[in-house]
């Protein structure tokens, strides 16, 4: 079978979560649940790193607009590690080239990053941290479930892949009103006036 499922799904979750993709992979591999994973996704310190980094992620994620602040600074490193890990993907697979793997895992974790900040800058307009809280859990345990499935069922984890960007999409495109207040938000916040005023924030 193709690769291709694998691929993109994992470029998916990279887009969301891309340590979280690493690690989980790496640990599947060192275990010996699946031979589909790479040597090099499971070293030692390739371990170390992604746990750490998924450990500083699992908090940044959580805080309202310091979650927004960590998006912007991953929107090179989310698809980078997504073209990445789908390039070792493809090379551990032979089956699809991995500059090809690479492209597709890359443009498909950067969508679904896309639609990840954007929906965090809808959902920072609201003015209590839970639904911060439990919509990055939700992220956390998707995209575990859904990497953990492509490596035994990568077709069927595509496609839930695929119907979950459609609709991330969808929704930004629902939230567009939030989005641009949150943006108004921000300019404020830099002008130092009182976010929906014109009057000067204390200092």
């Amino acid at each position: 079978m193709s690769v291709l499922p694998l691929v993109f799904t994992s470029g998916w979750a990279s887009g969301i979560n891309a340590y979280a993709v690493v690690l989980l992979l790496g640990v599947m591999g060192a275990t010996g649940a699946t031979d589909e994973v790479p040597a090099s996704l499971h070293r030692t310190d390739v371990l170390v790193i992604a746990g750490v980094l998924f450990l500083c992620e699992a908090v940044a994620d959580k805080i309202p607009y310091l979650d927004s602040a960590w998006d912007a600074v991953h929107t090179l490193v989310r698809p980078v590690s997504g073209g990445v890990v789908a390039a070792l993907l493809a090379g551990q697979d032979g089956s699809l080239p991995q500059l090809a793997a690479g492209a597709v895992g890359g443009s498909t974790a950067l969508a679904s990053h896309l639609v990840k900040a954007g929906t965090r800058m809808a959902v920072n307009t609201s003015p209590e941290p839970a639904s911060n809280i439990l919509l990055s859990l939700a992220e956390d345990v998707t995209v575990a479930g859904i990497i953990v499935v492509a490596l035994f069922h990568p077709l069927a984890a595509a496609l839930v892949a695929a119907a979950l960007l459609a609709a991330g999409v969808t929704l930004v495109v629902f939230l567009l009103s939030r989005i641009r207040r949150f943006w108004r938000r921000r300019r404020e916040r830099a002008a130092g006036r009182r976010p929906g005023t014109s009057t000067p924030a204390p200092t």
